[in-house]
């Protein structure tokens, strides 16, 4: 089973000021691209799709133009991250599932995967503590907690499977270990912020979103990164997207990196100096 697994796409989100549009709309473009080229067998994107809970329109309508062209390749799997409206973001869920298109963002679904093929695929939606933890039954005021009790669903809806089924597990937190950037928002309100790799346990894979430098954590978990960089800590980073085989033997990834549409560098010196350097033009 192939999959291909992206996140933190920030729709919406300006750079010092400057519209990133064009640039998500061409990370957009890149993403449909390879999921046809690669022929995947859907699409996992995992959380934050936009930059703030009431995007603007433009944002909204690249969205729908995303959405439709990857629905056209395979089936679609999304999760809600802490920057989106859950109740926005899912709108229309249960007809769009009519579509092979899975808007997860409700915890309670935490345990009922999305099947593709003899994969089972189970979403878990960003968790503010302070917000599901009554409904996950969860005691402690911390990330760790509700991603421990959303895991404890899964794992019972996985035992009840055929034996040998493989499991995705998608989340949007940030995992202990991870390196992080100057771009992404501080989870410590409302508990503890991480949890440790091996709450996910259980997993032949996860797909991570929250932190926007690509990087694998723990043995299962990789981080897809956002496409395109917003802030100066990313400057050096390769932005991609990653395709995942899913073997009975094993798991093996390989990125695929975005193109750059608006490249980033940090220049060092007295402010003259670098105004008047024939080197630096192209700055």
């Amino acid at each position: 089973m192939r999959f291909l697994h992206t996140a933190d796409w920030h729709l919406g989100r300006t750079f010092h000021g400057a519209s990133l549009l064009d640039a998500q709309a061409a990370a957009v473009a890149h993403t449909v691209a390879v999921a046809r080229d690669e022929r995947v067998d859907a699409i996992l994107l995992a959380g934050d799709v936009f930059d703030r809970a009431l995007p603007p329109r433009e944002a909204v309508q690249l969205w729908d133009e995303a959405l439709t062209q990857m629905a056209e390749c395979c089936p679609v799997i999304v999760i809600s991250g802490n920057h989106d409206s859950p109740t926005r973001l899912g709108y229309g869920a249960t007809l769009l599932e009519r579509a092979d298109v899975h808007l997860h963002t409700r915890p309670s679904d935490c345990g009922t995967p999305v099947m593709v093929g003899d994969v089972a695929v189970y979403p878990i939606p960003y968790l503010e503590p302070d917000v599901v933890r009554a409904e996950l039954g969860c005691e402690q005021r911390s990330h760790e907690a509700v991603l421990t009790a959303a895991m404890a669903r899964i794992r019972t809806d996985l035992d009840g499977r055929p034996a040998g089924t493989r499991a995705v597990v998608m989340a949007h937190a940030f995992v202990a270990g991870a390196e992080v950037s100057t771009s992404e928002r501080d989870l410590t309100v409302g508990g503890s912020a991480s949890a440790p790799p091996a709450v996910f346990a259980g997993a032949d894979y996860l797909a991570l979103g929250q932190l926007h430098g690509p990087q694998r954590v723990g043995s299962i978990g990789r981080y897809a990164g956002s496409p395109v960089p917003f802030s100066f800590s990313e400057a050096g980073q390769t932005k991609s997207v990653t395709v995942v085989d899913l073997s009975a033997a094993e798991v093996t990834t390989v990125q695929h990196p975005v193109p750059v549409t608006r490249p980033l560098a940090l220049l060092r010196g007295e402010l003259e100096t670098l105004l008047t350097d024939l080197t630096l033009a192209e700055h």
